[in-house]
């Protein structure tokens, strides 16, 4: 297949491009390069497929000079002619767009870059499917629309209608909007709704690698509500084991749809919701003490109260996963923490030494 990735120079996206190249389809890929977090962590990411991404090159189509089908362009999912022109230049069979502004904490303090790129943007990836007939469309969602929702493990038969975000109400506007799109164009949609993602090349700005750094640094970690949290950490090649088998099954109408008694993950329309997750929450204390084992340190912790836009759980029901995927996480926490600690002590050696 030709698969557009959005966000390919992200932790998700970037991993997605390398698995679907290693098997043999043509990826193109699309990154603004916002500087939310370090810009040279994407390019070391972009550098890994082959693309050695310059400034001077910013509007520049590149090619990898390791994986002959990838190319990358430096393009934001907001600008609506751009996009309009790469859909219609590039005749997409699918796309999976994880392009967005990332962050829950962060969205308090700007609101519109999330309105921007994930409405906005999203609305351009829409509408590329709906006029050039990409009838297979993947998108990224968030654990975090299940707001102030206290039963758990979070079902995607659960309503999502008390988000505690901006952040998570501009995934639950997606997961809206791309109903709608399936329902009065045909396009074939699947939102996923990802759990805590971690591993090698993930954002300095979650936990791992906030934590990493503090720890090697001698800082106190940050460590909220008192450490009484727990979140369903995935490893990433997990999450990406998840996104292949939905690029590779497109949605289709449900069977079971009952208008009377409508559920949210599935619809008369070609339009399904899933969770990706680890199916295992595992307690934030927990996840510390691993991480101490693999640097062999100990952390000094920063005790705090909950931050707001923050939740004290997340667990994720990945049953419909399962039953229709067959898809079963198998990396334990060691073994990711173990990986994780064992890139970010290459990388950042690399780095210092620059």
């Amino acid at each position: 297949m030709k698969i557009l990735v959005t966000g390919s120079a992200g932790f998700i996206g970037f991993f997605l491009a390398k698995r679907l190249l290693q098997r043999g389809d043509e990826v193109v890929g699309i990154d603004n390069l916002n500087d939310y977090y370090d810009v040279n962590l994407k390019l070391g990411r972009l550098n890994e497929l082959g693309v050695h991404y310059l400034e001077t090159h910013s509007e520049e189509t590149q090619k990898s000079s390791i994986y002959p089908s990838f190319t990358f362009k430096k393009l934001d999912i907001s600008d609506t002619e751009k996009i309009d022109a790469l859909f219609k230049t590039e005749k997409f069979d699918a796309v999976c767009n994880l392009a967005a502004q990332a962050g829950v904490r962060y969205s308090l303090e700007n609101p519109y870059a999330y309105v921007q790129s994930n409405v906005l943007g999203f609305l351009n990836i829409l509408e590329g499917c709906r006029n050039h007939n990409v009838k297979n469309l993947c998108f990224a969602s968030s654990s975090s629309v299940y707001g102030l929702n206290k039963s758990q493990p979070f079902k995607t038969t659960d309503h999502t209608d008390h988000p505690v975000s901006l952040y998570a109400a501009t995934k639950k506007s997606n997961e809206m909007m791309a109903h709608s799109y399936a329902h009065l164009y045909g396009i074939k949609t699947t939102g996923v709704r990802f759990f805590t993602v971690y591993g090698p090349w993930g954002r300095p700005d979650m936990a791992p690698m906030l934590f990493t750094d503090a720890i090697l640094n001698n800082r106190p970690i940050k460590v909220f509500n008192n450490g009484n949290m727990s979140r369903d950490f995935t490893y990433i090649e997990d999450i990406v084991d998840g996104l292949i088998k939905i690029i590779d099954n497109p949605s289709s109408a449900s069977n079971n749809w009952n208008a009377s008694t409508p559920l949210p993950n599935i619809s008369s329309a070609p339009y399904r919701i899933y969770n990706i997750g680890n199916n295992k929450p595992i307690k934030l204390m927990d996840f510390i003490e691993s991480l101490e084992d693999n640097l062999h340190i100990n952390a000094k912790k920063e005790m705090l109260p909950m931050q707001p836009g923050d939740v004290e759980s997340t667990f994720a029901d990945v049953s419909d996963l399962i039953k229709d995927f067959n898809y079963k996480p198998s990396t334990n926490l060691d073994t990711g923490i173990k990986a994780f600690v064992d890139w970010y002590k290459k990388f950042y050696a690399k780095e210092g030494s620059k």
